[in-house]
């Protein structure tokens, strides 16, 4: 995993503060995590619940899915789940406003207690042993972490602390396992084709455990590109569209991408795992009350996240 993180520019905060500390200790997280997320919109966590063993099991078996032949892996891919389950094959999504498709392949993960059936099931590929369980329990230990940051963000926002939690109570969250491939020839693929171009996130917020290799890049205030990667102890948490439209871009959410690697590196794999919150579909998505005035008026449409995530869908290219 990568182990370069820049301190000056993401600030790392201890979840445990927040979980355990004292009033005052809990009221310091919230403040450093609002403050990070009005400037850099990302923060590095640590004490989020994933052990180094999960991790590394995490990862093993999503490479070996991975390096399976393409007529199996495409046997987990099901068009009309429109990419919310199982296989999602190279080239399938691209980001909002471009053509191109993104040089990746990955595998989703969904909510697994649903007891309304709303969402589509799992789908799991038999030939890879431990790819269930560890998705699982990566995919409940990302969720639990992500209920206490949004905890922390509820109070930051002048919300009840537990504001969140009965939107995101079997929620439509996913865990993506991202393959970005080797780029074998160059010169056969389009000229601005990149691993993930520039774009927000569509949920609440995203957590992202470290990946295999450098590339993520995260569009800071002045319009600079910078890099971000997380300790093997941590893992990054962003704010994505969903919060940016409850919030009335009070919360913004950080544009980012994975920039293609070095021409000695093309050749080899980067392997990214991050968690997407999502609420249920039908939490609405109405900007909040104390983020509308006369400086900051209303900038989106009424909508639900159900809504929203079907828009979302179709401007990216997975679903008609």
């Amino acid at each position: 995993m990568s182990t370069e993180i820049l301190y000056d520019e993401i600030p790392s905060l201890d979840l445990n503060d927040f979980r355990k500390g004292d009033a005052q200790t809990k009221q310091s997280f919230v403040e450093k995590l609002g403050e990070a997320y009005n400037n850099i919109g990302f923060v590095a966590i640590k004490n989020h619940g994933l052990s180094d063993l999960l991790t590394k099991n995490l990862y093993d078996s999503v490479q070996q899915f991975f390096k399976q032949p393409a007529d199996l892996k495409h046997k987990y891919e099901e068009a009309g789940l429109f990419g919310q389950r199982g296989y999602v094959s190279k080239g399938k999504e691209k980001a909002k406003g471009r053509n191109t498709g993104d040089l990746k392949e990955f595998y989703h993960v969904g909510q697994p207690n649903d007891p309304k059936k709303e969402y589509p099931d799992n789908i799991w590929p038999s030939e890879v042993n431990g790819f269930k369980e560890y998705t699982l329990e990566a995919f409940l230990t990302l969720e639990k972490a992500g209920v206490d940051m949004l905890k922390a963000i509820a109070i930051y926002l002048g919300l009840e602390e537990n504001y969140f939690d009965d939107k995101v109570q079997g929620g439509n969250s996913i865990l993506r396992a991202i393959h970005y491939f080797p780029i074998e020839n160059p010169e056969e693929i389009p000229d601005d084709a990149v691993r993930a171009a520039e774009h927000g996130d569509i949920n609440l917020i995203t957590l992202l455990m470290g990946a295999s290799a450098d590339g993520l890049q995260v569009l800071r205030k002045d319009g600079k590109w910078i890099p971000i990667t997380a300790l093997p102890d941590q893992i990054v948490v962003n704010v994505g569209d969903m919060m940016a439209r409850l919030t009335n871009n009070k919360l913004k959410s950080t544009i980012h991408r994975v920039v293609n690697p070095p021409k000695d590196k093309m050749k080899t794999s980067r392997f990214s795992i991050p968690f997407f919150m999502h609420p249920i579909s039908g939490m609405d998505l109405t900007c909040l009350d104390n983020c509308v005035d006369g400086q900051n008026p209303k900038q989106y449409d009424d909508m639900s996240a159900g809504q929203f995530l079907d828009q979302r869908l179709a401007e990216i290219g997975l679903k008609k």
